[in-house]
């Protein structure tokens, strides 16, 4: 079982059914064949996967805690829609976080955290030449997981609190406006930094993360789309 699912609403209870559906949907969204603002229809998902109502509704609720999905009063289920303005906002809160998050870890890392590190660069190469969803929502997760280590690393809290925000908005948005999904470019860049943390030379690894982030957002391509069909895009 899944974090996310760890921690749905007590009155979501998924089965094997609702779960085939949170996954079938979110590999559509992550792929970007559902646009952003789709609607997710009850009864038209329902009939596609002939499941009731209800067991879609988990699917969608589950999809709905992990922020790929939004619910409307009275209106229903849409794909989550993030505009550019707070896509930009997410990097701009980031650029200013994340400076300082790094010059606090170069004061408190050890040798056993710089090892860490180097196993979670291993951890990303490990996608790097794989395709499909899969992988891809993976190299998502690694690449937001060195930087929640880093806040780790930091020993503040708080801070960790705010990373832990801004990474899985920063994670949705990659999904949905990755230009060419994560960049390849990031993995090295994220070795440079853990080269800088290991030598201890704060104004270089902040420098880099500052580098990173810009990265990171010039990779998205924030623009209108037309979306698939619910049915074509689920391919079923």
């Amino acid at each position: 079982m899944s974090i996310s699912e760890k921690l749905l609403p007590f009155d979501v209870v998924p089965d094997d059914r609702a779960l085939a559906i949170r996954e079938a949907l979110r590999n559509a969204i992550v792929d970007r064949r559902l646009a952003p603002g789709t609607k997710l229809s009850e009864s038209e998902v329902g009939s596609l996967f002939e499941a009731s109502r209800t067991v879609v509704r988990a699917a969608l609720q589950m999809l709905a805690f992990e922020g790929l999905v939004k619910t409307e009063r009275n209106r229903g289920a849409f794909v989550s829609n993030p505009t550019p303005e707070e896509a930009h906002q997410v990097f701009a809160s980031r650029r200013l976080l994340e400076p300082g998050i790094v010059s606090a870890a170069v004061e408190r890392i050890t040798d056993a955290d710089i090892d860490m590190f180097r196993h979670q660069l291993q951890e990303e190469v490990r996608f790097m030449g794989e395709r499909g969803p899969s992988a891809r929502r993976a190299e998502i997760k690694a690449s937001g997981d060195f930087h929640l280590m880093l806040a780790h690393v930091s020993g503040n809290v708080i801070l960790q609190r705010f990373m832990d925000e801004l990474v899985a908005r920063s994670s949705l948005v990659i999904a949905l406006y990755g230009s060419t999904g994560v960049s390849r470019c990031g993995h090295h860049e994220h070795a440079d930094i853990v080269d800088a943390l290991q030598k201890r030379d704060a104004a270089r690894a902040s420098a880099l993360m500052l580098h990173h982030i810009d990265h990171i957002e010039a990779d998205l391509d924030i623009r209108v789309r037309e979306g698939l069909a619910l049915k074509d895009a689920l391919d079923i």
